[in-house]
């Protein structure tokens, strides 16, 4: 980076235990065991309030994990912002490039290879699986790209793509949301439902709890149960993110 051009200052706003914004300005490396030539920023962590892990990773040319990067009981999910690489699941090999994804079920190791002689990028997740008797989750293999979309509430401005299936196997699901310019929720959200939002394009202003933040490409933003949250797209283009959401699971007391 060198030095900085003018005084410091950031767009991140952390309130531990409910919300965060977090920009790309600021993230710093972090080395993981299981990763080699890789740089990985991890976004989201138990650390300030998620019950997941999110991580970006830019894979260089040769780079990947020298060992599965799993843990007993964890599922992953793994999703390619750009470039092109491999991914291992249970020995099976899949190549995705934009906008592809793979989800692992708990404790099934992956496996990432950039054999391309550009840099792949990709948002990588992981959660401790919550079972139900008599359901299991299972791999499940996609491009974004491919899926058409559908409209969010009757809205036709506002549209949504599911990424994971909605059975009771799956404990957490992927959907993405795009808002076309002057699209916006119909009503602010006040759910149980924790959020992870990474978005893919464009410009917005959410509601992040009391304050209404402008936000953008590449930004990532966490909600806590219960924090009052909407956004509208501005700008020309599409406003999009994909987001976490855990799903299909009762309270435990």
């Amino acid at each position: 980076m060198g030095y900085p051009n003018d005084l410091l200052s950031t767009r991140a706003v952390v309130e531990h235990g409910r919300y965060a914004l977090i920009p790309p300005e600021g993230r710093v490396k972090n080395v993981l065991p299981n990763l080699e030539q890789c740089h990985v920023s991890i976004i989201a962590s138990p650390h300030y309030g998620p019950q997941f892990a999110m991580y970006t990773v830019e894979v260089l040319p040769g780079g990947g994990t020298v060992k599965p990067f799993m843990e007993e009981g964890i599922e992953t999910f793994v999703y390619c912002l750009s470039g092109q690489g491999k991914v291992l699941v249970e020995g099976k090999e899949y190549s995705i490039d934009e906008s592809g994804y793979v989800f692992a079920p708990a404790s099934l190791g992956m496996e990432l290879r950039n054999d391309s002689d550009a840099s792949w990028k990709l948002l990588l997740y992981k959660q401790r699986y919550r079972p139900v008797e008599g359901y299991s989750a299972r791999i499940v293999v996609g491009r974004l790209n491919d899926m058409p979309y559908a409209p969010y509430d009757g809205m036709e401005n506002v549209r949504i793509k599911d990424l994971l299936p909605t059975d009771l196997g799956f404990d957490v699901n992927f959907h993405v949301l795009s808002f076309l310019p002057g699209g916006c929720h119909p009503f602010i959200e006040t759910h149980v439902q924790e959020h992870g939002l990474y978005l893919l394009e464009g410009e917005g202003v959410y509601l992040i709890d009391d304050q209404w933040i402008p936000v953008k490409k590449e930004d990532f933003i966490w909600f806590g149960p219960y924090v009052p949250q909407a956004c509208y797209g501005v700008g020309r283009t599409p406003f999009t993110y994909i987001y976490t959401k855990d799903c299909n699971r009762d309270i435990k007391l």
